[in-house]
């Protein structure tokens, strides 16, 4: 352990220059103008991965952005680890919401900022620290998809398992894209909320309309699509849509105080739903608007508008179906079409939710690999947020042991403006990857 932990502390400021490369290459897949970016980005993670000695690396697409396959053969008698990351990031919201460009990483009181820092080049360099601290040459049989579309649902994963599913068939799979407990101590994540979106287009009029001469008899589309949106929550905040699968989850210690420390609402803003914190955040669906399309207020004139859109995305409950509940939000929204306004809606990307066990020597040797790094046992918990391919790849390679682990922290950010990194936990990340490696050579 403590050779293992030398070459850790020998590793880690190269993986940390290496990181500030990543976060420089601009790979927000959802941006049509950033594919040679995304291209770019996962031609880095594949020259990082041959300097560790690894012979067998390739970019692969199955119709969508590109991912990375690597295979380090596992000596006679091991098991193998699949570890897996994503090299795509989220776009920026816009510059001027950042204290530092959010594409040069910077450091500052011990964490290191800059979009895709923690979510997930980050998770990708805990890997590379891992394989580094062997000399390139792991224990145990290692394989690594690096995937380049998650921040989008992950359209093509599926053909790309089917595709590659010999490539990728593993004992132990390890996805480094979750979040953490709290700064200094990590989590396992158990169970991941499904995701879809859509686009509703809500049309009233067949032209504009002087709002003086015809206002007050004549709907105008934007007051009838904030009515129609107004329709997904019930006073309460809860979630209005019929049909939408609903659950419960473990007791845990998950205060008000904890989460409005955490996520910045106002003091005197409620909070949306009813019962415990956690089981609104892990295991209930969520549903919110994510963009609007609208005459801008800069731009406003006394004008009665004849269309409007907006972008809603929905987080689906463990247990739930993500394609039956967009049906379920699409009957809803031509439903509640006020005063008979035409509504259309376009369906976009669904990702199942997970629910996954912690049982099994894999599952044994990783809490003893991670609570020897950390000083502290890690902690089995639900995430709000949806990471497609988890369920995905238990139900492509049957008997595999699932295991979400983390760089992120609740305060990271990710998503946000000034995502972040705290480079005391990646440290930890990185060691505890490096002895679960070397724990299951044992």
């Amino acid at each position: 352990m403590s050779d293992i932990r030398a070459a850790i502390e020998r590793e880690l400021p190269g993986v940390l220059a290496d990181l500030t490369r990543l976060v420089a290459i601009e790979s927000v897949s959802a941006d049509p103008g950033r594919e040679a970016d995304v291209d770019a980005s996962a031609e880095l993670v594949a020259e990082l991965i041959r300097g560790t000695g690894c012979e067998d690396v390739r970019i692969v697409r199955e119709g969508g952005k590109p991912a990375v396959i690597a295979h380090f053969p596992a000596p006679a008698g091991m098991p193998t680890v699949c570890l897996y990351a994503h090299h795509d990031v989220q776009p920026t919201g816009g510059d001027a919401g950042w204290t530092t460009a959010p594409f040069t990483a910077t450091e500052r009181d011990g964490r290191l900022y800059g979009r895709g820092a923690a979510d997930d080049k980050g998770g990708f360099a805990v890997h590379l620290a891992a394989l580094r601290a062997f000399g390139g040459r792991p224990p145990v049989g290692v394989k690594l998809l690096i995937e380049g579309e998650e921040e989008i649902g992950s359209p093509s994963l599926g053909a790309l398992l089917d595709a590659y599913a010999d490539d990728l068939a593993c004992d132990l799979f390890v996805i480094t894209d979750s979040a953490n407990w709290e700064v200094g101590t990590p989590a396992f994540t158990t169970s991941l909320r499904g995701l879809a979106d859509c686009v509703v287009t809500l049309e009233a009029l067949d032209h504009p309309l002087h709002s003086g001469q015809f206002g007050g008899v004549a709907p105008d589309a934007l007051t009838a699509i904030c009515k129609l949106l107004g329709t997904l929550h019930d006073d309460a905040g809860n979630v209005a849509v019929a049909g939408l699968h609903a659950g419960a989850g473990p007791e845990v210690d998950y205060s008000e105080e904890r989460f409005r420390a955490e996520s910045g609402v106002l003091d005197d803003v409620g909070l949306l739903g009813e019962g415990p914190i956690s089981d609104r955040l892990w295991f209930k669906p969520a549903v919110s608007v994510i963009g609007l399309d609208a005459r801008g207020v800069d731009e406003a004139s006394n004008t009665l508008y004849p269309s409007a859109r907006a972008k809603i995305g929905l987080r689906v409950a463990p247990g739930g179906d993500a394609d039956a509940s967009l049906r379920a939000l699409t009957e809803h929204l031509q439903a509640n079409a006020p005063w008979g306004t035409r509504v259309t809606v376009e369906p976009g990307e669904t990702g199942p939710p997970a629910l996954l066990g912690l049982e099994g020597r894999y599952a044994e040797t990783a809490r003893a690999a991670f609570a020897e790094a950390w000083g502290v046992e890690p902690v089995p918990m639900g995430m709000g947020g949806s990471i497609p391919m988890a369920q995905e790849f238990a139900d492509a390679v049957p008997g595999a042991t699932v295991l979400i682990t983390a760089v992120c922290d609740p305060h990271s950010n990710i998503h946000g403006f000034d995502e972040s990194l705290h480079l005391g936990d990646f440290a930890k990340a990185c060691l505890a990857e490096a002895y679960l490696l070397q724990g299951l050579a044992g």
